[in-house]
């Protein structure tokens, strides 16, 4: 429990200042908050009056002061006769250690390090500050940084902070790794009005990580939305298994940067190519039921929507307008959001709009009440959409014209809410509809300036209801052969190898993959009759452990018909690689019997942060040039599988096109199921590709025609 962070009785300031303008003297300004609470003292006694600041106990730490902002001040914890929950240090990163020692002895198990100075300074601070966690830990100390903001808890009226001001009370909480962000924040909220519950600045996260804040908001009363804004993942895996309980309680909203370049690294296969830490973080928070946001507006968009209003029950939306302009952009922005759709009427529906708009309105969705319509007119509208079965939301868009009662429009939208179905605004405008915002605002109902936004926001609420719908779902099982597999493997890493080709092929085998039959021949008149009597059409490879991509040196042919082409592409491809490379060992060519069917590439790369994430694409050798792939984190559910292939925008091809058979999708389905199975059983597997793998006719099954595999022995 994290309980002594955010509701402690007792706060110790270590590193206490009397200087206006230090980061010590700041927080204990924020801590007292113009309340004098000291130790011995009534919790009444008050400077100015005011009853805002933290209610408990505050203990100054200076050994140079005897009193600071007319609290007694201490020159050490052990000099404190008193029990201390929280302590907050502010002293140089030297001295620090030395501080945990005095905490330990007083009992204090938590602790906030504002201080600077560690990892992010380099070696040395990050020696430093390794040194202080492993000693924090020992002795049963959490810590809260270093190098943070601090926290903020308005329930328990706690700005255990150097920022500037404190939040209204609200519902929802904020943690992030950039602190100045956290400033930024905050002083929006305090302009705008919205409210939190907690604000957290993690810092260097040396101990509390995002991990340990998604468990305990998941479970405080305080808190209905879950914010964040993230950097970096140190482990992935109990990320993603607290994000998915945590989700199922409440949204969970949170902003990646630095996702566009960080963790690219040399890569030799498609999938290493391909992937990245963003697109590992776009497949996590997706299989995670995290709603995802793209900048700081989308994530407050987002948040203000969720904190107030109830979670809908489908996707389908209806718009009440009293211009066309404004209406046809949301409709628009409905029909071009994926996840959502503007809802069709009942016809009981019709008819009341009918009795009870004027006959230029528009009644069908968007209703237009058009732009004389006053607060009666947006109320009966209201009232009749919302208790529409076919209705899970409702956007309110107005335009204020000069007979437009603003006010009274904006008390009509609250009285509607009572509904309880999902209600957004957008009154678009600023002096004319100020003070209405201010009025949905006091009542919970989120105002948008444009109707994008609102759709948008609305989008992601109704994604994050199909998640809370979704059913309880393990990975599937396969019956393979996992001790061939792990054989394999084990001799392939004994001998030093890094990349397998064959092996790879053997080891996807033993878990359910149908392979062609590859048969070597090492001269040409070899090759030619190897195809006699395979039968024509074949497929030829150039044979070499040392060529990886054999398309880029002239390595593949396909379709081969006859001996005589057979014996020409052996010649031109064995001098072709050997003119490309010429130090590279040359068996011959394999020979293949030619596989129809539908291209597709499956691969694997290994992210720093979630593990194993697995590739699906339509195939062939332009695959880094189109791009047109989807990812998810091993291992996979058939849901995840299912909606990976609907995010490729080529995917309808398999599902046969101008009268083209169906490919046999659930095969394809199960093969990517198998590689889950296989890269999570064998981490030793870093990089791979299944390149291509043929999807055949329904019912016909899928073959893997090339592999290869990056191991290692970590």
């Amino acid at each position: 429990m994290l309980d002594s962070f955010f509701k402690p009785k007792s706060v110790a300031v270590i590193g206490a200042s009397r200087e206006e303008g230090k980061t010590g003297f700041s927080i204990l300004s924020n801590l007292i908050n113009n309340k004098l609470v000291l130790a011995g003292l009534p919790s009444n006694d008050s400077i100015g009056g005011s009853k805002r600041g933290f209610p408990g106990s505050i203990f100054p730490v200076n050994p140079k002061a005897s009193e600071i902002l007319g609290l007694k001040t201490f020159p050490s914890l052990e000099n404190i006769d008193s029990e201390i929950d929280l302590a907050i240090i502010v002293i140089p990163p030297k001295f620090i250690s030395s501080a945990i020692d005095d905490c330990a002895k007083k009992n204090v198990k938590s602790a906030i390090i504002i201080s600077a100075g560690f990892k992010e300074t380099g070696a040395e601070g990050a020696r430093l500050e390794s040194e202080i966690t492993s000693k924090a830990k020992k002795l049963g100390i959490r810590l809260l940084g270093p190098n943070c903001l601090g926290l903020i808890d308005t329930n328990s009226n706690l700005n255990a902070s150097f920022a500037k001001g404190m939040p209204p009370k609200g519902k929802i909480a904020f943690f992030s790794q950039s602190g100045a962000l956290c400033t930024a924040i905050l002083d929006w909220a305090i302009g705008t009005n919205v409210g939190f519950s907690k604000f957290i600045s993690l810092g260097n996260k040396a101990d509390l990580s995002e991990i340990d804040l998604l468990s305990y908001l998941a479970d405080d009363p305080e808190t209905n939305v879950i914010l964040g804004y993230l950097e970096g993942i140190e482990n992935g895996r109990a990320f993603m298994e607290i994000a998915k309980k945590a989700v199922q309680k409440k949204p969970v909203i949170l902003i990646k940067a630095g996702g566009t370049s960080a963790g690219a690294r040399a890569a030799s296969s498609h999938t290493g190519t391909l992937a990245g830490s963003d697109k590992a973080f776009n497949a996590a928070f997706l299989q995670s039921g995290i709603v995802r946001a793209m900048s700081i507006e989308e994530l407050f968009d987002y948040a203000i929507l969720f904190a107030e209003q109830p979670v809908p029950k489908g996707n389908r939306l209806a718009i009440i307008t009293n211009a066309g302009g404004p209406g046809i952009i949301a409709a628009d922005a409905v029909e071009n959001t994926k996840g959502i759709e503007m809802t069709q009427f009942s016809n009981t529906t019709l008819d009341n709009l009918r009795q009870k708009l004027p006959s230029t309105a528009g009644i069908f969705n968007p209703v237009d009440v058009i732009g004389d319509a006053k607060s009666d007119r947006y109320k009966d509208a209201l009232e009749i959409v919302l208790n529409d079965n076919n209705v899970d939301a409702g956007l309110v868009l107005l335009t204020p014209q000069a007979m437009t009662d603003v006010d009274n429009i904006a008390m009509a939208v609250n009285e509607a809410s009572k509904i309880k179905k999902t209600i957004m605004t957008s009154f678009m405008g600023e002096v004319s509809v100020r003070n209405a915002i201010n009025l949905l605002q006091e009542n919970g109902i989120p105002n948008y300036p444009y109707p994008e936004r609102a759709v948008r926001s609305f989008a992601r609420m109704a994604q994050y209801a199909e998640t809370l719908n979704l059913p309880d779902e393990k990975p599937q099982i396969f019956d393979i052969d996992k001790t061939s597999a792990a054989n394999i493997l084990k001799n392939a890493i004994d001998n030093g190898k890094t990349t397998i080709l064959d092996e790879a092929k053997s080891i996807i085998e033993a878990y359910g993959f149908k392979t062609p039959q590859m048969i070597l021949a090492e001269t040409s008149n070899e090759a030619v009759k190897t195809a006699e009597k395979m039968g024509y059409p074949v497929v030829m490879k150039i044979a070499s452990p040392d060529i990886i991509h054999k398309t880029e040196v002239g390595g593949v042919r396909v379709g081969l018909k006859d001996k005589s082409e057979v014996k020409n592409a052996f010649l031109e491809m064995t001098s072709q690689a050997k003119r490309h490379m010429p130090n590279a060992i040359v068996l011959g060519v394999y020979i293949q019997k030619m596989v129809k069917g539908k291209e597709v590439i499956l691969g694997m790369s290994h992210d720093r942060s979630f593990g194993p994430l697995i590739m699906f694409g339509l195939g062939g050798i332009y695959v880094e040039v189109m791009k047109d792939v989807a990812f998810r984190v091993a291992p996979l559910l058939r849901r995840d599988v299912e909606s990976m292939l609907e995010e490729v925008k080529g995917f309808p091809i398999l599902k046969g096109v101008r009268g083209e058979k169906k490919s046999d999708i659930n095969a394809l389905i199960d093969a990517i199921l198998r590689l889950s199975q296989l890269v999570t059983d064998f981490p030793e597997i870093i990089e791979m590709d299944i390149n291509p793998l043929m999807v055949m006719a329904e019912g016909e099954g899928v073959v893997a025609v090339d592999v290869r595999m990056g191991i290692s022995s970590r």
